[in-house]
């Protein structure tokens, strides 16, 4: 049976600022204008031909008239929040969190015709939470990058007398300060077992008062590149020579998909989706001998002698990391993909 097309797709909730999905929801977007695709975000701004929602939204009555007249709902789901289990981070934050999680349960289960998982590692561990959907079609996307903006030719200021290995978080706060020590014990390790000569950059946001006390403890020059527009991004990765992939239970980090596309080998730990992400010589993960859900001490060791063969051989581990985001992150892919999956539902 031939599918309908796709002409009118609505996508909500409607964001700004910064962060991974907005990035999203801007490039999915544009990819689909070119494709001639209009969109709105306003679920009464009918005729649509579907909804997709980015993440959860709490306009669920109107979830539940699009589903009643026939236009069905696709959810696009990211990880759990997760580390105020295993931090005390507050009660507000608790029930934040919570909430959140049972918003996107509950839109999974009731509302959604159909799911798009930002991994492998992702369906895995929605199924182990919230249990298997019957009837309802799944499928995996990763998320994807425009490779001719993403790309290792431009400008940047790599260094030539030391090696710069970056971090690029959107925060480093709310249990998250854990993925900054763990980079500053990398790049100490590094120093002090393979005499490195190197620095930390740390773009994101990080508390004040955190940036002071690691500047008097750190054993190693840190940058302090605050919070990057997204712009900037390609210089920044064009500009180091690894990057740390900090998060212990990453689902699909736009970091580590920006950074492969600008030739930017990617160091980090065998958690999450990051073996989904970082194939052969693209760049190194580490064995995590503990459970990341916990947040147990990693073993730094094995990662600081992965990322030193990284720093030596960096000009062929470049072409590589290149090479696989050609090869599964461009953003063309990502929107075909998305625009299938959506047709193959009405």
């Amino acid at each position: 049976m031939q599918t309908r097309k796709l002409k009118r797709l609505c996508v909500v909730p409607k964001v700004s600022g910064v962060g991974g999905m907005v990035s999203f929801r801007g490039r999915l977007l544009a990819g689909l204008a070119q494709r001639g695709i209009e969109t709105t975000d306003d679920l009464n701004d009918r005729p649509i031909d579907a909804v997709l929602v980015v993440g959860g939204t709490r306009q669920l009555a109107g979830l539940a008239r699009a589903r009643r007249a026939g236009i069905p709902v696709i959810q696009r789901l990211d990880g759990l929040n997760w580390l105020h289990r295993q931090r005390r981070t507050g009660w507000r934050h608790w029930l934040r969190a919570e909430r959140g999680n049972l918003l996107l349960a509950f839109i999974r289960r009731r509302l959604a015709s159909g799911v798009v998982y930002q991994s492998q590692f992702v369906v895995g561990w929605w199924l182990r939470w919230y249990g298997r959907l019957l009837g309802v079609p799944h499928t995996v996307i990763y998320n994807g990058v425009p490779l001719e903006v993403f790309t290792p030719e431009g400008e940047h200021d790599r260094p030539t007398d030391r090696m710069r290995l970056l971090m690029v978080e959107g925060s480093l706060a709310g249990g998250y300060e854990e993925g900054l020590a763990n980079g500053i014990a990398l790049a100490e390790r590094l120093h002090d077992s393979h005499g490195v000569n190197i620095e930390l950059m740390i773009a994101g946001k990080v508390a004040p008062e955190l940036q002071a006390r690691w500047d008097a403890e750190a054993q190693v020059p840190l940058l302090w590149a605050g919070l990057v527009p997204g712009t900037e991004i390609p210089r920044l990765d064009r500009s180091a020579h690894a990057l740390f992939a900090a998060d212990l239970h990453p689902a699909c980090p736009n970091s580590v998909i920006e950074a492969l596309a600008c030739g930017l080998p990617v160091v980090s730990f065998d958690t999450g989706a990051m073996s989904e992400l970082v194939l052969g010589d693209a760049g190194r993960l580490a064995r995590y001998s503990g459970e990341p859900l916990t947040l147990s001490v990693p073993p730094i060791q094995d990662m600081a002698h992965m990322t030193h063969k990284v720093f030596q051989d960096n000009a062929h581990f470049r072409q590589k990391a290149r090479a696989r985001a050609v090869d599964a992150f461009g953003l063309d892919e990502m929107v075909n993909r998305y625009v299938g999956f959506i047709e193959s539902l009405l």
